[in-house]
């Protein structure tokens, strides 16, 4: 499909359409012809019209169904833009709709979290964003909050005469109900980042334990390089898989040990750096090559770093049967090679993760911008609580309702700036 907006765009298409013409035909109509450049016909088509106010941009819009061949739709584009049209920018077709009030900021986002959404999860959480159901409890709090906002300003007007328009307890009231709201949609974060981009879990362990075998049995595929050498996998490799409608990215990396190897030594590196930012490990050990005092003491390292983790005692198969009796309640023992007891490995994976299923309606906060948008509005809102507590005066209090009502229209848009736009429309792809 070829996809063009604008003002003219319906006169430029009829000037290479050989069908009907579509500068009288109404709105949300299909029409079978022909793209012609000159007599040289390029394709037939299928062609949608749409008038302006009704379209996704609000703009007129025409979309053209041709063959999918690229060198048709080469031709097609290449014949348009001679014509006067001009390729879109990234994301340009949902910036318009939002500049011409179709969609907020918030819903403009997430038409790109549909698009890339790789769960159902993701999906709905996207398609409740997007149907308003968040900027309609957001617009609602602005609203209150412009309110009293008001009353304020207007005390300030009247200043010597010591009246109070904004009545102190109802401005607490509401600022303790609207913290509280913001309270649930900051803590919904933890589960909505889950959801939007999955869980980052790092394969860990020292070098030959089975790291790179687990990663391939896992995404069933060779991903990694498997050898008995020892210091194999020198570099970070990523890869992800659903389990259970929940996207986890596997992290493989190089083992833990003291190297001389300059190269190995920067992997090593790395996989502490992944650990420290990972939300699960998966801390390999080979069962063949340990003891229960070398375990004890690399679970105390694990400890330290305050990440979630799973200890996973790999090559079962060939282990001794006392150390095994050791580790079975506290170690998940499997044998990679031998796809031994994998499932249950799956289990506690899934068991260190609590994510609901979303359901239609459900206000979840996934995007990054939106959560720090909520806790600057949440600090301002405390601002203003400690600020009646110490009887601060009309206009501190006013500075700081602003800050939470500028913070709380970035959200949805209602305050923009271009660097801002420019920002989360340039991580759209051309065409949406």
């Amino acid at each position: 499909m070829v996809r063009l907006s604008g003002k003219n765009c319906i006169d430029l298409v009829q000037q290479v359409f050989y069908g009907k013409d579509l500068t009288r035909v109404p709105s949300h109509t299909i029409h079978f012809g022909t793209i012609r450049d000159g007599e040289r016909i390029i394709d037939e088509v299928l062609v949608s019209v749409f008038h302006e106010g009704t379209s996704y941009t609000s703009e007129n819009a025409v979309e053209i169904s041709c063959h999918g061949s690229p060198v048709v739709m080469k031709e097609i584009i290449n014949l348009l833009i001679k014509k006067g049209a001009r390729f879109a920018e990234p994301g340009e077709f949902t910036k318009r709709a939002f500049l011409h009030g179709k969609l907020d900021l918030a819903q403009a986002e997430a038409v790109a979290d549909i698009i890339h959404a790789e769960t159902e999860n993701a999906r709905q959480a996207a398609i409740n964003q997007m149907r308003g159901g968040f900027s309609k409890e957001i617009n609602r709090l602005r609203e209150e909050l412009i309110h009293f906002a008001s009353l304020i300003e207007l005390e300030l007007d009247f200043g010597e005469e010591d009246v109070e328009f904004a009545k102190r307890d109802e401005l607490r009231s509401l600022i303790l109900k609207i913290r509280s709201f913001i309270h649930s949609l900051i803590q919904s974060f933890d589960q909505g980042n889950v959801i939007k981009n999955g869980v980052p879990t790092v394969i860990a362990g020292k070098p030959n334990a089975g790291k790179s075998t687990l990663l391939n049995l896992l995404l069933n595929e060779e991903r990694a390089i498997v050898s008995d050498i020892p210091g194999t996998t020198r570099d970070v490799i990523e890869d992800e898989m659903i389990l259970n409608g929940i996207a986890f990215r596997f992290i493989d990396t190089a083992g833990l040990r003291e190297t001389s190897d300059t190269i190995e030594a920067i992997g090593v590196e790395r996989t502490r750096e992944q650990m420290k930012k990972a939300s699960l490990i998966l801390y390999v050990i080979d069962l063949t090559d340990t003891t229960p005092q070398a375990i004890e003491m690399e679970e105390t390292e694990l400890r330290n770093l305050g990440t979630p983790y799973i200890l996973i005692g790999n090559k079962l198969d060939r282990a001794r049967p006392e150390l095994i009796e050791k580790l079975k309640n506290n170690v998940v023992l499997i044998s990679a090679s031998k796809h031994t007891n994998i499932e249950a490995l799956k289990e506690a994976i899934l068991s260190r993760v609590h994510v609901n299923k979303v359901k239609t309606g459900d206000v979840l906060v996934t995007n990054v911008r939106h959560y720090q948008n909520l806790l600057q509005t949440n600090d301002a809102l405390l601002r203003v609580l400690e600020g009646m507590e110490k009887g601060t005066t009309g206009d501190f209090l006013a500075m700081d309702i602003r800050q939470a009502l500028h913070y709380l229209g970035e959200i949805t848009g209602a305050i923009t700036t271009d660097d801002l736009l420019e920002n989360i429309f340039s991580k759209f792809c051309i065409g949406k």
